[in-house]
């Protein structure tokens, strides 16, 4: 078992955070990284500045210009006696197993895989595993964590690759997360130990006996280094090298939000030995009281939205005592899984005959790159993120459906403060509006979609084939999958 390594006055970090905490005591300090390259740029920025540790932990780590970039800071940090440690989930890291397996031979490099496949190579060998282990191999880890010195961490949404940070030139999925300074960093540090050290988490080198000698370290510092080289002329990594996150955060300038009351809450690795939805999912049972309780307003983002009749059961409740209830997801044109579409279409008559109102994004060619909800270049929602009040934000890895309350591993930070609940209700607002969203109403047993400009009496936008898709997952009733 390893641990997070305890904070110290040694490294930069320490030396510009430890006077800046010390004058906002018992708080916490949020920043809101609601722009995909800011976002990405803060995430390298803080790793190229490491001097202890490098904890990171994520979903997907896509081998393009964006992953090959962290892959790079994260090698050249341990080239400086940084300690890193590196989370993934095996799902899609099976595909990179040799990369992998070449980092974690570097001496300060250790790579561990959540939940995996016997087999490391193979498309043959990845479907007999989940042929023989689909119970297991089903739950999965979507939780996403990078913290460095113990000092500064980032947490929210996304995974690593280009359509994360607004760098692909298809479809962008940008997301929503927080820069986060203070005790709130151990608390996170401490949520990485326990996925960490669990029992379902197994090491690169226990995964791979005796394949070690079969990859090499040096090709692989060697690709990494020519990859970043190739791109050093693009705009993405002039906006990096122009991006001053850092040297705001090394200042004491970045506009933090100084919180008291925040929680950071993180699922059990094991969750699926557990009974009970609340038992099961940690998120969910720190949500859950603040939903309820919700007296004015509760405004939702979430990309895979399939509230089950429990969530249902709430959203209706509650829109029927009077709070308004606003809930932004994918349009089928815009939702990069039909079936998920198809559960949630299951439960939209119902919120919609109790007064929920519910808008649908368009996809979207030139969506605006400093938004957080979407990304630009065909857009497609990935925040998962809500409001509560106009008073207290919740961000995370966490989407309102089955998948992510029983069957994944989820993230979340709650921070009530005012300023960030407006800053994400602001966006909101703009982003149902007729420019980026259809409304979807219900007026005498028909649905209608409206941007305003035109009505559509069916999911606007799609093929036959798609609707199909989506018709099968809702008469299938796949809900519990998704």
């Amino acid at each position: 078992m390893t641990s997070a390594l305890p904070t110290a006055q040694v490294t930069a970090l320490d030396r510009a955070l430890t006077p800046l905490e010390a004058a906002h005591p018992s708080t916490s300090g949020f920043f809101l990284l609601d722009n995909g390259r800011v976002a990405f740029a803060a995430r390298a920025h803080v790793t190229a500045a490491a001097e202890r540790s490098i904890d990171a932990q994520t979903y997907i780590w896509h081998a393009d210009q964006t992953g090959k970039q962290l892959a790079y800071e994260l090698l050249q940090a341990a080239d400086r006696g940084v300690r890193v440690r590196l989370l993934l989930d095996d799902l899609d890291a099976r595909a990179h197993n040799d990369p992998l397996l070449a980092l974690s031979q570097h001496k300060n490099i250790e790579v561990r895989m959540f939940n995996p496949m016997a087999s490391r190579h193979g498309t043959w060998g990845f479907l007999s595993d989940f042929a023989h282990s689909f119970k297991r191999l089903n739950h999965r880890m979507h939780a996403k964590n990078w913290i460095v010195d113990n000092r500064v961490e980032i947490a929210g949404g996304r995974n690593v690759g280009d359509e994360y940070f607004d760098a692909s030139s298809a479809t962008n999925f940008a997301d929503v997360e927080l820069l986060m300074v203070g005790d709130v960093v151990r608390d996170g540090s401490a949520a990485f130990d326990r996925f960490w050290n669990s029992g379902i988490v197994v090491s690169m080198a226990d995964l791979n006996p005796g394949a070690a000698k079969s990859v090499d370290l040096d090709d692989t510092r060697t690709a990494l280094q020519a990859a970043v080289e190739q791109n050093k002329t693009s705009r993405y990594a002039e906006d990096l090298r122009n991006d001053e996150t850092l040297q705001m955060l090394m200042h004491g300038t970045l506009p933090f939000r100084w919180v008291t009351d925040y929680q950071l809450v993180a699922d059990d690795p094991l969750k699926l030995k557990k009974t009970g939805v609340l038992e099961q999912s940690a998120v969910l049972s720190a949500l859950l009281p603040r939903l309820q309780n919700a007296q004015r307003d509760l405004t939702i983002a979430s990309p895979y939205f399939v509230p089950g009749e429990g969530g249902t059961e709430l959203l209706v409740g509650l829109a029927q005592r009077g709070v308004r209830v606003r809930i932004l997801t994918n349009s089928l044109a815009s939702n990069d899984v039909a079936a998920v579409y198809g559960g949630y279409s299951r439960y939209r008559e119902s919120l919609l005959k109790s007064g929920v109102q519910l808008w649908e994004l368009k996809p979207r060619e030139n969506a605006p790159t400093d938004f957080s909800l979407v990304g630009s270049s065909g857009a497609s929602l990935h925040a998962k993120t809500l409001s509560i009040d106009e008073a207290a934000v919740f961000v995370g890895s966490y989407n309102l459906d089955s998948r992510s309350t029983s069957l994944n591993a989820e993230m979340g930070v709650y921070v009530d403060d005012a300023e960030l609940a407006s800053r994400f209700d602001e966006a909101f607002k703009i982003h149902t509006s007729g420019d980026f969203a259809w409304r979807v109403t219900l007026a005498n047993g028909d649905l209608s979609w409206s941007d305003g400009q035109e009505t559509f009496r069916s999911a606007p936008r799609v093929s036959t084939w798609r609707r199909f898709e989506a018709w099968i997952a809702r008469v299938f009733r796949v809900d519990p999958m998704l």
